[in-house]
């Protein structure tokens, strides 16, 4: 088997090369990426020391593809500019290069010459105002989804693939949406056979969290390394809500979906820890609490973002029904993955989370 990842060097990217090379040992796998993503050169040895393949090179560049010469039977497209922050206070150039053009770069070289093109999307496709707009009570501890809700797509499982996307959803939703626009098409058009999972709070050992991305890995290590917080939005309180997916959970549905084979219509699926393995913001600070032995000085500012969303659990109903699969990690199992990671490689990491 052979598999191409793009952003191969990144969290998710690293860790699927690292998986299916350990799953697969006679698999060819290549990593490509262009290393702008602070922590990525770090998986440069591992690959060598496992015989994956690295390739220097960006998808806003289709020469870059060139020395890319066979056929391969998995093509994971992982690459992103991942902040939904991104071009907010700033040009969305490189954010519309990377997420759209690059998109396109992607998707002219799999029609050519891959079998199975996996998308990773994101949640963020989902308009704001109607997410803003979901029927919450606040509890003790989190907003807690009330039973009356008016808009489709949104039951007691969470928000599902039905929820609405016709309105503003940020530059980098927009260009996620807009992606998996001309994914489906190529299917359509050029018979690609191709998958697309909108990925909720991905989080885990080896991310770089940082507090517009990676948000959650970055709020452990902080505790971990005694490191000062801040509460941001819905009154400082941190009572929003993210359901979470460790990133073993996420690779192993990957793998049960290049098992499967299907893809013809491009499908879409929700994909993300659903309502079992959500928490806010004041829940994690406990079980950091808790598993660090650590205690680290709370800011708040009440002030929300435009970007902001106070609740989003992912109805991950349809890709458990499709692959027979479901997250196993708990949040309290994340955190201490992750925790175990920072212990080990302390030294190496301690300057990354200051």
């Amino acid at each position: 088997m052979k598999i191409l990842i793009t952003g191969g060097a990144g969290f998710v990217g690293s860790s699927l090369a690292l998986h299916f090379k350990s799953r697969f040992p006679n698999s060819k796998v290549v990593a490509f990426d262009n290393l702008k993503r602070r922590g990525s050169e770090i998986n440069l040895p591992k690959f060598l020391e496992q015989g994956i393949e690295f390739v220097h090179g960006d998808i806003r560049n289709p020469s870059d593809f060139d020395c890319l010469k066979e056929n391969w039977d998995v093509f994971f497209e992982c690459s992103a500019e991942p902040s939904v922050l991104a071009g907010l206070n700033s040009s969305p150039k490189y954010l519309l290069e990377t997420n759209l053009g690059g998109t396109v770069n992607c998707l002219e070289f799999a029609r050519r010459s891959s079998g199975l093109f996996i998308f990773l999307s994101t949640s963020r496709v989902y308009s704001i105002a109607p997410l803003q707009e979901l029927n919450l009570s606040e509890g003790i501890t989190r907003f807690e989804l009330d039973k009356g809700q008016s808009i489709a797509g949104v039951s007691a499982n969470g928000i599902s693939e039905k929820f609405p996307t016709d309105t503003s959803r940020s530059l980098y939703g927009t260009t996620k949406l807009a992606s998996e626009y001309l994914v489906q098409e190529y299917a359509t058009a050029y018979g690609l056979k191709a998958l697309i999972n909108r990925c909720g709070v991905i989080a885990g050992p080896g991310q770089f969290g940082k507090i517009d991305q990676g948000v959650y890995t970055l709020w452990v290590a902080r505790h971990f390394f005694n490191k000062g917080l801040k509460y941001t939005g819905f009154g400082g309180t941190g009572k929003q809500v993210r359901d979470l997916i460790h990133i073993d959970d996420l690779v192993l549905l990957l793998e049960k979906q290049i098992a499967k084979q299907t893809g013809r219509n491009a499908d879409t699926f929700n994909v993300g820890g659903g309502i079992k393995c959500s928490t806010s913001l004041f829940e994690l600070t406990k079980t950091c609490q808790e598993i660090t032995g650590n205690s680290v000085t709370m800011g708040r500012e009440k002030e929300s973002s435009s970007v902001d969303i106070p609740w989003y659990v992912s109805d991950c109903s349809k890709v458990q029904s499709t692959f027979d699969w479901a997250p196993q990690k708990t949040v309290i199992q994340l955190v201490s993955d992750i925790q175990d990671w920072l212990r080990k490689n302390k030294h190496v990491l301690q300057n990354s989370f200051s």
